[in-house]
């Protein structure tokens, strides 16, 4: 299992009228975790491309817990529960900095082929970065 952890500062434009983080907001939060998920894995999204593997989102899913606030400095956890094979599913929890947990919700990605457009295994090289986590 591999966990990580970004911290992420909710900004006046990402608010509704009634000072609550948009909804939609959650799946831009989810996209910067998970990008910063990988970079701390030491692979970047942009090396992943380079290597001729796309990862457009399948499922988005969300559950409201509590509203995150204006200029609240939110923790997102983010954690591969299962060895990626074609898929590869993340879940986030958000907390505020008081450790309340906010929200929660999962992404399910596909490996696709730039070339192909086809689903793929991973890159040898981003299994290998992973390999540690899933022994």
């Amino acid at each position: 299992m591999y966990i990580s952890e970004t911290h992420l500062r909710v900004r006046y434009g990402e608010t509704d009228q009634m000072g609550y983080v948009y909804y939609g907001n959650y799946a831009s939060y989810f996209e910067v975790a998970r990008v910063e998920s990988l970079r701390q894995l030491g692979m970047t999204y942009k090396e992943l491309e380079e290597m001729g593997v796309m990862m457009p989102v399948l499922e988005n899913k969300s559950k409201y817990l509590s509203p995150a606030l204006y200029d609240d400095n939110l923790k997102i956890v983010t954690t591969i529960r299962e060895k990626p094979g074609v898929r590869i599913r993340f879940e986030y929890e958000i907390y505020n900095e008081a450790g309340k947990k906010l929200h929660q919700g999962e992404t399910l990605l596909v490996f696709v082929n730039k070339t192909t457009g086809r689903p793929c295994k991973p890159p040898k090289a981003f299994d290998k970065v992973l390999e540690p986590f899933f022994q």
